[in-house]
């Protein structure tokens, strides 16, 4: 397994993420003999990186993590749990409940990487009030987390300002080849590496979507290297950037760990004709949506601002979503849409048509400005 030493230790570059463990009944029946020996195998080949978290598996993944683990030594892995800040109400007790609460369900005396979990506009705002970092680094001088960090998912501008804000041991990004763009991965990557923060990766195969290409995408991939899962080629885009130190999978099947184990064993970084294999791969991969769009930006600029590849790319996104029966969807959907400012939404087309003339895919730009629009406002916002 490909080591990792930035900062914090010795990690494995492949960890695991314990949100998509196989189940037994809905989400959060975790089949409890088939996740242990998918923890086993990973083990046993160097993966020694466990991420849970309060609400994955509703709950569960935490009880799971305790009881796979605790038959280990404890030098023998890192744990990472965050802090739900979705969760917390107004009492600053919460954040005291919760951490302890967490440390018995894992059968833990501390966490080698804690977060705060999903910091974005709305959140930050629990993380100032509620002094949730303060309370936090009070635990990581009590010894009870090693090395304090957080998750994002909002603007860089944002991440500028929590990176400066406080002090952090390191932080946790989405970060694949179809969100380099679409949700600014590289700015916010290119931040952290500025400020020298060792950057864990997640969603590197962006909830499996990745891993199940359209046919031309998967065809320009195959032809490239027959041998390598479309899944290798996703880990592979995250894991060449020098400032990251672990990559998260959530792995849902043995076969699965085995081929991200075998790809991460050891790494063997993009090069640039690889990176060229994979801009092809990712025009096919927007062609292919519910609109055609290759994001080529001929349209662009929009006299409105509307930012018109970015919002048919993250309604293609949803689509695929939906078509693939993932509960993340609605979800996925508002964050990508909280990342736009107000006037770069689909909603603030007059329906000009200046677009329209400049296509070279011949979309109807305006129709579906509009139907992204109102998917949002009379559709996901009202569900």
């Amino acid at each position: 397994m490909e080591i990792r030493n930035l900062k914090n230790g010795n990690i494995g570059l492949l960890g695991f993420g314990l949100m998509r463990l196989p189940c037994t009944g809905d989400y959060g029946e975790v089949d409890t003999a088939k996740s242990i020996e998918m923890v086993d195998f990973a083990i046993a080949r160097g993966v020694n990186y466990f991420d849970t978290a309060w609400m994955y598996h509703n709950g569960n993944s935490e009880y799971f993590a305790g009881e796979a683990l605790s038959r280990y030594p404890r030098n023998r892995f890192y744990l990472a749990d965050k802090m739900p800040l979705i969760a917390l109400k107004e009492e600053e007790e919460e954040v005291e409940r919760i951490f302890n609460e967490q440390l018995k369900k894992c059968r833990t005396e501390y966490f080698d990487f804690y977060l705060l979990h999903n910091i974005n506009q709305a959140h930050i705002q629990t993380v100032e009030s509620l002094k949730v970092y303060e309370k936090l680094k009070q635990k990581q001088k009590q010894g009870l987390i090693r090395y304090l960090g957080f998750s994002f998912h909002d603007r860089p501008e944002l991440l500028q300002r929590v990176v400066a804000q406080y002090d952090w041991d390191f932080a946790q990004i989405q970060l694949n080849y179809v969100d380099w763009e679409l949700q600014q991965a590289g700015k916010l990557y290119g931040i952290l590496e500025q400020k020298n923060i060792p950057v864990c990766i997640m969603e590197p195969i962006r909830g499996g979507s990745l891993a199940n290409l359209p046919e031309e995408a998967c065809g320009i991939l195959k032809a490239a290297d027959p041998q390598a899962s479309l899944a290798a080629w996703a880990l592979r885009y995250a894991a060449s950037l020098p400032g990251v130190q672990v990559i998260l999978s959530g792995m849902s099947t043995l076969e699965q760990v085995q081929d991200n184990v075998q790809t991460m064993s050891p790494l063997k970084p993009l090069t640039d004709e690889e990176r060229g294999v994979i801009e092809k791969a990712l025009v096919a991969y927007r062609k292919a949506g519910a609109v055609p769009c290759t994001s080529c930006r001929y349209c662009m600029d929009c006299p409105q601002g509307v930012e018109i590849p970015k919002n048919l790319g993250i309604y293609n996104n949803y689509k695929r979503a939906i078509a693939q029966s993932n509960p993340m969807a609605k979800m996925h959907f508002e964050m990508e849409w909280g990342f736009f400012k107000d006037v770069e939404r689909a909603s603030n087309c007059i329906e000009c048509g200046a677009c329209k003339t400049l296509c070279p895919q011949h979309i109807d730009i305006p129709h579906w400005m509009k139907t992204i629009g109102e998917l949002y406002e009379h559709g996901l916002k009202g569900q």
